[in-house]
């Protein structure tokens, strides 16, 4: 079933799927744990001839087209608590009004280094980022790729902001890549055959 949300007239180019990479902005946190959503819409960007740039609202964006399907990027340039703010224009002026249209990625804390599993809606977790997407669009019925970071033993502020060990690193960029495989097949066969292909795997 459709996830309808309440929008005002688009102002753009309708998109068949908008993907959104979250995290933080800034060098600083550039390649951290927290991070690897941005990594995500940045691999696909790179697999289909395009680059994030600057737009009016706080973002990073691209159109790309994938099988002739276009395909809008967002990367948000507020910090992730404030994400909804600068995501929500966006899915206005892609013309998305099916929730089931928009890809959110993230580090999940509840998935070992190296697991992804793709989600439709369903328990935020905690995550900042994806509680301000739900306050702004008014439904979490979103799709999500959770990119699995570990749990560490203590407190999770510092471990999602600092950058991974080198073994850890390497299955991220090997699980980037597996998200990006998922954010495609989403786009050209639905969420379930994503959930169904990708979500028993280990990458």
């Amino acid at each position: 079933m459709a996830a309808r949300w309440r929008r005002t007239e688009r102002t753009g180019t309708p998109s068949d799927l908008l993907v959104v990479g979250l995290g933080n902005p800034g060098e600083k946190y550039a390649g951290t744990r927290h991070n690897v959503g941005r990594e995500v819409v940045e691999r696909l960007a790179a697999r289909h001839g395009g680059r994030l740039r600057s737009a009016k609202g706080e973002v990073l964006v691209d159109s790309i087209r994938v099988d002739g399907r276009r395909v809008g990027l967002v990367f948000p340039l507020t910090y992730m608590n404030e994400a909804g703010r600068a995501v929500a224009p966006q899915v206005r002026q892609n013309g998305i009004d099916d929730l089931h249209r928009l890809v959110v990625v993230h580090d999940e804390l509840d998935l070992p280094v190296g697991r992804m599993k793709v989600k439709v809606g369903g328990g935020l977790a905690g995550h900042n980022g994806l509680k301000s997407l739900r306050d702004h669009l008014h439904s979490a019925e979103f799709v999500r790729v959770r990119i699995g970071i570990d749990r560490p033993p203590g407190p999770t502020h510092d471990y999602v902001l600092r950058r991974p060990s080198k073994a850890d690193r390497t299955e991220l960029d090997i699980v980037v890549e597996t998200a990006a495989d998922a954010v495609e097949t989403i786009l050209t066969e639905g969420p379930e055959a994503a959930m169904a292909r990708y979500n028993g795997a280990v990458t």
